[in-house]
């Protein structure tokens, strides 16, 4: 699907959703092109990549006390069907649901911060759940479409696509 083809049902969902929807708006949030310096700032020019770890890697270090060592959120599901229930209330109780790397106010990667950016552009109000603090929603959300990457589009309970796609 085109993002010709993609647009008038993002809008036509968009009309469709109510003011007090608890949806997620991301005013204010940078668009991938506000993320580049103004010309005339100088930046530092990159740091060459190193083979060697470093000591202060978060694990290798046993300065640093374990409550500050990353946590990952856990959803216990054995079989994977109280995840799929889950993904499957997410998208039929909100008319648009994104499945995305990070929030929408600091996308993760730059597919998410692109269909996070034509959402916003088009004045689109979105729910949202960041899969890099989930990992078992992560993985099923591509069983749940079938579909391998994320981010992940879905209009009225529908699959639309994911960055490729809406772009």
């Amino acid at each position: 699907m085109t993002t010709r083809l993609a647009l008038p049902l993002l809008r036509q969902a968009a009309r469709r959703s109510s003011a007090a929807h608890t949806a997620v708006r991301g005013v204010g949030a940078l668009a991938p092109t506000n993320l580049l310096p103004p010309s005339n700032i100088v930046t530092a020019p990159p740091r060459p990549y190193s083979t060697t770890p470093s000591p202060r890697m978060a694990g290798d270090n046993d300065d640093s006390h374990s409550d500050f060592a990353p946590k990952r959120k856990s959803v216990d599901d054995a079989d994977g069907a109280a995840i799929q229930d889950m993904i499957r209330d997410h998208v039929t109780s909100n008319h648009i649901m994104l499945y995305m790397k990070g929030t929408p106010s600091m996308p993760m990667c730059g597919f998410s911060a692109t269909v996070v950016g034509i959402l916003q552009k088009e004045g689109i109000n979105f729910s949202s759940v960041n899969v890099l603090d989930y990992p078992t929603v992560r993985e099923g959300v591509k069983k749940f479409s079938e579909w391998p990457t994320i981010p992940q589009l879905y209009v009225d309970g529908e699959f639309i696509g994911g960055g490729d796609i809406i772009t």
